[in-house]
């Protein structure tokens, strides 16, 4: 007999979720065989079997919160031939309680005899709604019903007696109309999402955050990258995006300005001497923010193959720690979205984040004429406790100008 433990992924996650079992009780399991998927703080974990044989136990369903080194499965010798004990029949003892007749529980289980296959967690909040599991169609192939069918399907909870909403002493109070509980979906934030929520709010209650704001001119910028595309694509087997381009600009100026790549520790200031730079990207799940390691040594060719790979790990899940891990100022583009700008909110520890926004034909004054340009607004949310006005200023007038320039920033790489 072997016990699936949650293993230690870092020093600083101490639990996860159980967010998939991709195997049930009673299926064969292969040595090194994922079978269960685990979302913590940061990213999705998979766990495999350290044994081959039948997985005979479940301990923990799918949505539960389980802590590392804590046994969720158990895995015996065997073929799977012969069906394996229930999870819930492991974990729960028989109750012998006598039911109380006016607690009559809803039918949750199908009349036909056959018992449908649903994961513990979509039993549970099948019971809760008074759904039938036979009615629910799963989107699993092998027909299992899981927690998002039974979300998803249209049946809806026996009435209740209406009661009047409890009046808020504290706190922001959220009006729901009374009865009327089918004009609002609840829907229960992700570990991930919960985690997002709380690490903006530290920052925002922690940091003496402000913005700075200016707009580029991407008129020489985009001709530039226009004639060389062809050759750099021959070259280097992928695009010339802005994203790299802002990334060396960013590295010039943070050499110059250096507290914009500090960060306070106690009544420290530590001086960065590497450019690890974040690049914001969203998710389904919410926005992560993976590293490109030491950005200066790096060509233009090979940031873009860092995003590139980084971005395809992060829609995929398959982020890990140390893509994650340090970083020592992040870049945000919203205009990928149409944000025309945005104040965005630093990351954890680090001084300032830049933020870009979309690209727009305005009309400006060049020369004593109004011309019509490419423009973009950009901005620098910092802390202002260890980056001065100045310094914030002049960091980003420095990327404006290395933008509109592309010779000086070629020469500042």
């Amino acid at each position: 007999m072997a016990e699936i433990k949650v293993p230690e992924l870092a020093e600083s996650i101490t639990e996860g979720t159980i967010a998939q079992w991709v195997k049930k009780v009673g299926d064969r399991v292969e040595k090194g065989e994922f079978i269960v998927e685990l979302e913590t703080d940061k990213v999705n974990a998979e766990i495999i079997s350290e044994e081959e044989g039948v997985l005979t136990q479940i301990l923990a369903e799918e949505g539960d919160t389980v802590l590392v080194g804590q046994t969720i499965a158990v895995v015996e010798a065997g073929e799977g031939t012969a069906p394996a004990p229930k999870a819930e029949e492991v974990k729960e003892a028989p109750k012998t309680e006598t039911p109380k007749a006016e607690a009559a529980p809803a039918p949750v289980e199908e009349v036909s005899g056959e018992r449908v296959v649903a994961s513990p967690a979509a039993r549970k909040l099948a019971r809760e709604k008074g759904i039938d599991l036979a009615a629910i169609s799963p989107v699993d192939p092998q027909g299992r019903v899981r927690v998002q069918d039974v979300a998803a399907h249209g049946s809806k909870p026996a009435p209740q007696a209406v009661t009047p909403a409890p009046v808020a002493t504290s706190g922001p109070m959220v009006f729901t109309p009374a009865g009327q509980s089918d004009r609002v979906t609840v829907e229960k934030m992700t570990r991930r999402r919960q985690t997002i929520a709380k690490r903006l709010l530290e920052v925002k209650q922690s940091t003496a955050m402000l913005t700075t704001f200016n707009e580029i001119d991407m008129t020489n910028i985009m001709a530039l990258r226009k004639r060389k595309q062809e050759q750099f694509v021959k070259e280097n087997d992928i695009k010339l995006g802005f994203m790299s381009i802002f990334t060396k600009a960013v590295v010039a100026a943070l050499k110059k300005y250096p507290y914009v790549n500090a960060q306070i520790a106690g009544d420290e200031i530590h001086l960065n001497n590497f450019y690890d730079v974040g690049i914001a990207v969203s998710t389904e799940e919410g926005l992560v923010v993976p590293v490109i390691r030491d950005a200066d040594r790096k060509n233009f060719a090979q940031i873009e193959r860092d995003i590139k790979d980084l971005a395809g790990k992060a829609r995929d899940k398959k982020l890990g720690l140390n893509d994650m891990a340090g970083g020592s100022f992040t870049i945000t583009n919203g205009g990928v979205f149409g944000s025309l700008m945005s104040t965005p909110i630093m990351n954890g520890t680090q001084p300032g984040i830049l933020g870009m926004h979309s690209i727009v034909q305005r009309p400006i004054a060049v020369n004593g004429e109004i011309e019509i340009r490419p423009m973009m607004y950009v901005a620098l949310s910092y802390d202002h406790r260890i980056i001065d006005g100045k310094d914030s200023v002049s960091f980003l007038k420095m990327v404006k100008d290395l933008i509109e320039n592309p010779e000086d920033l070629l020469l500042n790489s």
